[in-house]
């Protein structure tokens, strides 16, 4: 038997988070010194962390500005770090849209870009098409956010009512050339995705982001609608992304062979199941505990076991009430729903980034008695999943995870411990 289930998945969480530290991952992506300037710019939750490690790797002068979220950040010398809201877009990310775009424009073809992107510069860079305001962008960001469509998908909306999204930063950077390293957050590690690709040539289009819009009955007003129909961006082909680098020096993938690699080194055999899982939380959770379930019992694989997967789940919010929650405790109080009374289960289910939502976890363990302490605090557990307030679950039962903000963000963790 493990003696501490829950401190071996916590050390197993920082270890997918060590994975996807940004220092090692840039110190061997550095492209050479140009003839002329050097300009860093970034966007992202792990923006400070990267702009810090970069300040680290390059030996030469360069002016640097990242927008990273409120909160604590890594301590930079050398890089101005401006600070705006995520998930919905505030003030500050508007001012700090508009300062990227000046701080690049008037290169040469003699100066080089390194663009710093991770997940969540989506929120980060707000930047309204002509004749709309953040009030429009927030708003367009809120129905998204409740609608359920998988990151990928708000991703393509987002592209086409932005100037900075989708290419449209590296068009504001060119004849500069960009190089962009990028933190994935993303199944399947499209850069292109990441942040909405700010200086990432664009390969979807306007028919489909209205797609989009009608599969996940998004309601948005008939002007913004007609914006979005007229959006045009750089494509793969243009002449700006010629010379133009991009690198994913981080992911789910990575950090989760790394959790592997340590499980057995602890003993414990590791099954990764897929780092692009997607889906609704709480149907990925059900899906999760029915594996869980069946590997408890069946005795092809040795034990101790973890199942390990990665990817971004959603949550439809719908149009009643809801509390406390965020994808990884939704997913995981829905698992703990059908692994009641399953003996030597623990799991921990956490965002790679320490913040889970709105609060400050970043998931929630759980193991077979979970709905029980629930129920002994007072809680109803079916009607906290309903109400969508999985925190206040977790909360009662005493199972919150909080690590604090990691400074990187490679998407979601998830470890099923079987003994």
């Amino acid at each position: 038997m493990i003696s501490n289930p829950r401190a071996l998945l916590e050390e197993l969480f920082f270890a997918a988070v060590k994975a996807a530290d940004p220092y090692e991952a840039i110190l061997s992506h550095l492209p050479e010194r140009p003839k002329g300037r050097t300009i860093v710019i970034g966007a992202g939750k792990a923006a400070s962390q990267m702009a810090q490690a970069f300040e680290r790797a390059w030996p030469h002068p360069f002016d640097g500005l990242v927008v990273a979220r409120h909160g604590p950040i890594a301590e930079c010398h050398s890089t101005k770090v401006l600070q705006s809201a995520h998930p919905v877009p505030d003030d500050a990310g508007l001012y700090a849209g508009q300062s990227l775009m000046a701080h690049v424009r008037g290169l040469t073809a003699d100066d080089l870009v390194i663009a710093l992107i991770s997940g969540g510069g989506s929120a980060l860079l707000p930047a309204p098409p002509e004749g709309f305001t953040l009030a429009d962008e927030i708003a367009l960001n809120e129905v998204l956010l409740a609608s359920g469509a998988p990151i990928s998908a708000m991703n393509v909306v987002r592209k086409h009512f932005s100037r900075i999204k989708g290419g449209r930063l590296a068009a504001l950077v060119y004849p500069a050339r960009v190089v962009s390293l990028v933190v994935s957050d993303v199944p399947g590690d499209n850069p292109a995705f990441v942040a909405s690709g700010p200086t990432v040539p664009d390969e979807s289009n306007a028919d489909e982001a209205l797609r989009t819009i009608r599969a996940y009955r998004i309601d948005l007003p008939e002007r913004m609608i007609e914006s979005i129909r007229q959006a045009t961006a750089p494509k793969p082909t243009d002449a700006i992304f010629a010379v133009n680098e991009v690198h994913v020096i981080a992911s789910s993938r990575v950090s989760l062979n790394a959790v592997a690699e340590l499980a057995r080194q602890r003993g414990v055999h590791p099954l990764i199941l897929s780092d692009t899982i997607e889906g609704e939380a709480k149907d990925i959770g059900r899906m999760h505990a029915a594996l869980a379930r069946e590997f408890s019992v069946n005795g092809a694989f040795d034990k101790p076991l973890l199942l390990l997967s990665g990817g971004e789940t959603t949550v439809t919010i719908g149009s009643g009430r809801y509390g406390k929650g965020g994808r990884n405790a939704e997913l995981l109080l829905s698992a703990a729903l059908d692994l009641q009374g399953i003996a030597g289960l623990t799991a921990l289910a956490a965002d790679t980034d320490g913040i889970d939502g709105s609060e400050n976890n970043a998931g929630a363990f759980c193991d077979g008695d979970s709905i029980t302490r629930i129920r002994a605090a007072g809680g109803d557990a079916r009607a906290l999943l309903a109400g969508h307030d999985a925190w206040s679950a977790f909360d009662l039962a005493g199972d919150l995870f909080v690590p604090g903000p990691t400074g990187t963000n490679v998407n979601d963790f998830r470890a099923f411990l079987l003994e």
